[in-house]
């Protein structure tokens, strides 16, 4: 859980292997960063004292485990985003929580909402701190608490004949596989964050997996709920499907806690594959792969992975993944089979793999196979991104991600603006993107940037330019992300005046005090 994290950093430590020679000297000729440009992360300050109340602390203390040691607090100061990132590897700790509680079951966590309500204390639901978009960053009422929920970590019950598991928020992407494996079941729901992030986390940031195209995202995997608020606990889910009025577990999934605490999710999860296959082809232009997945996905018979990488990304891919004569060959003979303008695809099917790859074949017509052995290369670093990102701050680079989704019709357009406006306000950078998350209607446009760091107002220009340009296009300010923090200036466009007027209802409704993760999701 987030001990193990590095507070400027991501993860395992010992996963970090730095940057070779060539990607070294790439970044100098193309972002011209150099060797003196490189920054190590300064040492965490002491946190700023505890604005929690003797008697607050009293009473959290009735009911829950709680914490207000610098390391656990510090530990607990943000979210992953690059931003985050600067604030940690500057030391500075001036958002660490004023204490953090670790509630034991669902009734410590109703007990702990009562006694923050009480004592004007701001709760900020933490599962794995991976939010990359300010959705754990605490803004205090008169003091605020990490509600940490990892001793909540049971996988409670199994349905092996409907085909559902329940689990407690607490449980981490790895372990909820490992705990279904002896049933021959998995969740497959595999963000890049999943080696880290919880099934709390997962449901309250409705977020996608690398799977989705295939196993559907978190919100078409939830059945049923229990999100405990201030205002009570409300239980939803009933049955296979249900028509008795709106969709109230909408309510908790997607809600980042500005509602209340997520304290029980009932999944559907599947058997595990038999089978699996993943491979990589070329094809000749970013609206030729395009053209692809839609008749893949409008079809019926796209993969259960679906990834297509624009010209820049393919190109840098090919750049990073390896170094002299071995690169410049690999690269000439991408060129020769595809051209200037080649982009990457994979694809990933699991069960029935020879029938569906079968299906699929007409639409692939063009595509130059790049064979198993690209898929597997995706399949072996499909999490390895975040420690990339580490190591390109380590050599004085500005690293970053945004993501949206829109139609297909739209999708071309959305990616030409956002790039632009990434460009325009960044100046010297390297603007990537791919193609993920595959829906008949539509799909995500997933977007890094590289550029030389400079401060962190240099990202936050840049971001404020690429969310204006994606509102404009029509597409959604967040496809997986969540809106956290640094979406909440857009909502009013992406829902409107009256929804946002129905947002706020909901929150004063369950949450009267205004104690759950102020400052998120709500502008």
């Amino acid at each position: 859980m987030v001990d193990d994290m590095p507070f400027a950093g991501w993860g395992d430590p010992s996963r970090r292997h730095g940057l070779p020679p060539h990607a070294a000297a790439w970044l100098s000729k193309t972002l011209g960063v150099t060797p003196a440009d490189a920054v190590a992360p300064a040492p965490p300050e002491p946190p700023p004292a505890s604005r929690l109340s003797a008697d607050a602390l009293v009473s959290l203390r009735a009911v829950a485990e709680v914490r207000t040691d610098d390391e656990a607090r510090i530990l607990r100061a943000g979210g992953k985003s690059y931003l985050d990132l600067l604030r940690a590897r500057a030391g500075d700790t001036s958002h660490a929580p004023d204490a953090v509680v670790l509630p034991a079951d669902e009734a410590a966590v109703a007990a702990v909402l009562a006694a923050c309500a009480e004592h004007r204390v701001a709760v900020v639901p933490f599962g794995g701190g991976t939010s990359v978009v300010g959705g754990v960053d605490p803004v205090a009422l008169d003091a605020v608490v990490s509600l940490d929920l990892r001793r909540m970590d049971a996988l409670l019950h199994v349905d092996e004949t409907s085909l559902t598991a329940t689990f407690q928020p607490g449980v981490r992407g790895p372990d909820a596989e490992t705990l279904l494996r002896p049933y021959g079941l998995h969740l497959g729901h595999l963000p890049q964050s999943f080696e880290q992030a919880t099934i709390g986390g997962f449901v309250a940031t409705r977020s996608a997996g690398q799977a989705s195209t295939g196993h559907g995202r978190i919100d078409d995997m939830v059945v049923a709920l229990t999100l405990v608020t201030p205002a009570g606990t409300l239980r939803l889910g009933r049955g296979a499907k249900s028509a008795a009025g709106p969709d109230l577990r909408a309510l908790a999934v997607g809600s980042e806690g500005a509602f209340g605490v997520v304290t029980e999710v009932t999944l559907r999860v599947r058997r595990l594959p038999s089978e699996s296959r993943y491979e990589g082809f070329l094809v000749r232009g970013f609206d030729a792969g395009q053209a692809v997945l839609r008749d893949l996905e409008q079809g019926g018979v796209a993969p259960d992975v679906a990834r297509l990488s624009d010209p820049d990304e393919t190109a840098v891919q090919l750049t990073l993944s390896g170094g002299g004569a071995k690169g410049a060959l690999t690269k000439a003979y991408v060129r020769a089979r595809a051209g200037r303008e080649a982009c990457l695809l994979i694809l990933g099917w699991e069960d029935r793999v020879a029938a569906r790859r079968a299906l699929a074949k007409p639409a692939l017509k063009g595509a130059v196979s790049l064979g198993q052995g690209a898929g597997r290369t995706w399949l072996h670093g499909r999490y390895d991104g975040p420690y990339l990102r580490d190591d390109l701050m380590d050599a004085g680079v500005l690293v970053e991600t945004l993501e949206t989704s829109a139609s297909w019709s739209d999708l071309d357009r959305v990616h030409t603006d956002v790039r632009a406006a990434l460009t325009r306000s960044l100046g010297r950078c390297v603007v990537m993107c791919h193609v993920s998350h595959l829906y008949p209607q539509g799909a995500s446009l997933y977007f890094t940037v590289l550029a030389k760091a400079v401060d962190a107002r240099q990202w936050e220009r840049a971001k404020v330019a690429a969310s204006d340009a994606i509102v404009a296009a029509g597409a959604t300010i967040t496809h997986h992300h969540a809106v956290g923090a640094d979406h909440r200036p857009w909502m009013q466009a992406e829902v409107g005046d009256l929804g946002l007027a129905v947002l706020r209802a909901i929150k004063e409704t369950l949450d009267p005090d205004g104690i759950c993760n102020p400052g998120t999701l709500l502008p």
